[in-house]
């Protein structure tokens, strides 16, 4: 079975070309680079891991339930669409596994992008210092897009093609002859907003599985953000009144087409609701603003600490009702998400040492039977 084989709407078969532009730069500069970023390649370089040793995928998982959440996180929920299906269990199920195999497929696609987006900045970025931490940014979205794409292959059982808004960010970042724009549109939009939905997942779901995955990848994720923010702040602090306007204008603009993406337009119409009704009750519903305004929490402190901050990107977050979201403090969030997947791993080993224990006392226990029976 191919992974097309898997797709509820029809992908394309052909690749996707996306025409770079821009020069690729290569550097004599081998000695000194920046303590903050070599230290970020360092920490890139160990903490690089494996999916297949790290993730419990021995773990069963229910497709029609895979993140364990209540119906009221469904965006029609209590309307008349979800008054026709909300004694049918079976319906109900199937809504959330295509809800669900539309948001990790858009997380798999955008892991692609970045694993590309990575590999542009290694090759056109003009310090060494971030070429290093490029390339093993590079492995770390390869990784990601393996584990997601398993996760939805193996356990899912579903796949999305690409969301036309997440396409269209990407054609604009990887189409820009200038360095500076994948790290902007990669690591400052896209990635920022997709770590703001992992945490969202990983912090509502009670469920192990996808719990691990989303906490691992994030651990990688807040290094690459931190990255984006280093390597920018002091490039942006150069630059002329125009040149900031014109990153500024693609930030509002990037923005807007993050805010739309999550609207799953896609599964509604697949499933056969009304699509118009159904994006009115996505508008409408508490829990997707909710969502929605929580997803510029990564976005729009990063995007004030580079400096793209001014009047046409404040009012935008305004429009948007997502201001008071610069004032977060990334660092702090960036710290949770690295100590909670080493949580994570600790309550595995502890886990695995009293398994180990429980079968030692039963191996045991079965030993002694034999010479009682014996003895008598």
């Amino acid at each position: 079975m191919t992974t097309h084989d898997l797709y509820t709407i029809p992908a394309e078969h052909a690749t996707w070309d996306v025409e770079m532009q821009g020069a690729s730069r290569f550097t004599w500069e081998y000695d000194d680079g920046r303590d903050r970023l070599l230290s970020l390649y360092q920490k890139g370089k160990d903490k690089q891991w494996d999916q297949v040793h790290r993730i419990d995928w021995d773990i069963e998982v229910d497709p029609h339930d895979v993140l364990g959440l209540p119906d009221e996180t469904i965006a029609i929920y209590g309307t008349p669409q979800w008054d026709r299906i909300k004694g049918d269990r079976k319906a109900v199920g199937e809504l959330k596994q295509h809800m669900t195999s539309w948001q990790f497929s858009q997380f798999l696609h955008g892991e692609q992008g970045a694993m590309i987006c990575s590999a542009k900045i290694v090759e056109s970025v003009p310090d060494l210092d971030a070429k290093f931490y490029a390339a093993t940014q590079t492995m770390d979205e390869a990784r990601h897009a393996e584990t997601y794409a398993r996760f939805l292959q193996d356990k899912v059982g579903l796949l999305y093609p690409i969301n036309e808004h997440l396409k269209a960010l990407l054609d604009d970042t990887l189409s820009d002859s200038r360095w500076d724009m994948p790290y902007l549109g990669m690591q400052v939009l896209i990635e920022g907003l997709a770590l703001a939905a992992f945490g969202l997942l990983r912090d509502m779901t009670d469920k192990p599985l996808p719990k691990q995955i989303l906490a691992y990848v994030m651990q990688d994720e807040a290094r690459h953000v931190a990255f984006g923010r280093l390597a920018l702040r002091d490039y942006y602090a150069g630059l002329s009144s125009k040149e900031k306007e014109e990153r500024e204008d693609f930030v509002v603009e990037g923005c807007y087409l993050m805010r739309d993406r999550f609207r799953q337009q896609e599964v509604w119409a697949n499933l056969g609701f009304d699509v118009e009704e159904s994006m009115k009750s996505v508008e409408n519903s508490q829990y997707f603003k909710l969502f929605q305004s929580l997803l510029f929490s990564r976005i729009a402190p990063c995007v004030k600490d580079i400096g793209l901050f001014g009047p046409k990107v404040q009012n935008a977050f305004a429009d948007m009702g997502v201001l008071d979201m610069a004032g977060v403090d990334l660092a702090a969030l960036m710290k949770q998400d690295e100590d909670l997947a080493d949580l994570i791993d600790m309550e595995k080993r502890e886990l695995l040492v009293r398994r180990q224990e429980v079968e030692q006392t039963i191996a045991m226990a079965d030993a002694e039977v034999p010479e009682q029976a014996t003895a008598s």
